[in-house]
């Protein structure tokens, strides 16, 4: 195996390999995007002599969608092919296993103030995550209020449920017949409603 080089090849000259073990959803791609606008490149692809990209697959996705044409890229030549296949595997893994130090990353968070522009990251969280205690004290106040809609809702299943039980109050009660015969499967005697949904719950 020769001495990796670092180059800047022309995106057109490379190619994702025949089996990727990494799959590259569009929240990610969307992402890597974000990153290459705010910072440039900040990682380099890893390709073999023959433009096959072993390392970095995503972010040539993204580069190509973003209409850029060049990248920086290491080089790798004289690998067998087990060894392309490993190194690929082994990268992924590697990086799975980081940790964050969410001490640290808590303390990052508050020196960064309301600049909170960080791709990768939903701008939301970061700002729920740099909350004082007034802020975090209003939105868990309005944990799990009834909205004006479902109010309506309610109160409309309500005045349905009091009409029908009045109704049922004032229909007259028969007596049974002396004669009748005993039948398997009888009326219902009546109905109640539902006060959430409005639905006939037969008795």
């Amino acid at each position: 195996m020769n001495d990796p080089q670092i180059e800047v090849r022309k995106l057109s000259e490379l190619r994702h390999p025949e089996r990727n073990a990494r799959m590259h959803p569009d929240k990610q791609i969307a992402e890597l995007k974000r990153s290459l606008e705010k910072d440039g490149q900040t990682r380099l692809m890893v390709i073999d002599e023959n433009g096959v990209i072993w390392i970095g697959n995503g972010l040539y996705t993204a580069m190509v969608e973003m209409g850029l044409t060049e990248a920086w890229c290491i080089v790798k030549t004289g690998m067998s092919e087990n060894d392309k296949k490993k190194m690929m595997l082994s990268d992924n893994r590697i990086f799975d296993l980081g940790v964050d130090d969410m001490k640290a990353f808590d303390a990052i968070i508050a020196e960064l103030g309301d600049d909170l522009d960080v791709p990768g990251f939903d701008d939301e969280l970061l700002q729920s995550l740099n909350a004082d205690a007034e802020e975090i004290d209003e939105m868990m106040s309005s944990y799990g209020l009834i909205t004006d809609e479902k109010k309506e809702e309610l109160a409309g299943a309500e005045q349905t449920y009091r009409q029908e039980e009045a109704a049922r109050a004032a229909r007259p009660v028969s007596a049974p017949a002396q004669n009748a015969a005993p039948s398997d499967d009888p009326e219902p005697e009546g109905f109640v409603i539902c006060p959430n949904c409005g639905e006939k719950i037969w008795l």
